[in-house]
């Protein structure tokens, strides 16, 4: 019998724990119909301060502590907790991080102002995520990335970590879904976010806006795979991947019973 192949959901959101977008649902309606079809399946998400430890019953990863996420020459300590998924045998992983993640507030403070160190927050949840994939020694043949917070998980799989054994067979899936953000990650985001050596600038072309639009732009850029998690999305991101010569696309469909999804994760797992 061979043996069961793996997809790992990375999302910004997921339901119970965070509900920003309807594709919140989705992503947990994916895992568990995932799991219960025969897939092995892990989820990653940011633990922010807005998800209750005691409700959702966190608790801390000894064994995958001690993991430090180097950003911009600064070393910062990845905390890791986990909570099974409700109603499903299946587990959720969440990254932490003392000063980037314990806040009352998930993008903006108290008085709707930007937080200036969201692109720093993303870099550190995208690279933490992947390193937590390594030290989980856990190689997946699917990676579902949702919401615009793991956009650039694409790209650092096609350039930083193309070479790293637990992802030489991984297929990357992007869900392109709904602007919720209209500021921008800032003017250092692309220096910060060039966390290797092996990466370079114009490998990050299309995200050097540090819009929504172009974090999701990237990251359907790098994919093999791109589906539409919302009805409307912006206009640019529709034209320029709706149709893309070489990559398998789902459109969005509201009455889906998300056996399309499940149908795309055996075609890529077997590829």
């Amino acid at each position: 019998m061979s043996a069961k192949k793996r997809i790992l959901f990375i999302a910004n959101e997921m339901s119970p724990y965070l509900e920003l977008t309807e594709f919140s649902e989705i992503v947990n309606k994916l895992a568990i119909r995932s799991n219960d079809t025969g897939f092995e399946v892990r989820c990653i998400m940011p633990r922010f301060g807005t998800i209750n430890e005691r409700r959702h019953r966190l608790h801390e990863v000894v064994r995958l502590s001690g993991i430090n996420v180097s950003v911009d020459n600064e070393d910062l300590p990845l905390q890791i907790k986990v909570a099974s998924l409700p109603n499903a045998r299946l587990q959720v992983y969440f990254l932490d991080n003392e000063d980037l993640f314990k806040r009352k507030y998930i993008l903006h403070d108290e008085n709707d102002k930007w937080f200036e160190d969201n692109g720093l927050r993303t870099i550190f949840f995208c690279k933490g995520a992947l390193e937590t994939v390594k030290k989980f020694g856990w190689p997946p043949d699917v990676i579902h990335c949702s919401g615009w917070m793991t956009g650039l998980i694409p790209a650092y799989l096609k350039t930083v970590y193309k070479k790293e054994p637990v992802f030489s067979h991984s297929k990357i899936i992007y869900t392109i879904g709904q602007n919720t953000f209209k500021e921008k990650l800032g003017s250092d985001f692309i220096k910060k976010a060039l966390i290797h050596a092996s990466i370079k600038e114009k490998d990050l072309e299309a995200y050097k806006e540090g819009t929504n639009t172009a974090v999701m732009k990237g990251a359907a850029t790098y994919a093999d795979a791109i589906t539409f998690g919302a009805e409307k999305i912006e206009k640019s991101l529709n034209d320029a991947f709706s149709k893309v010569r070489g990559k398998k696309t789902l459109p969005f469909n509201a009455e889906s019973d998300l056996t399309d999804y499940l149908q795309l994760y055996s075609d890529l797992a077997e590829k």
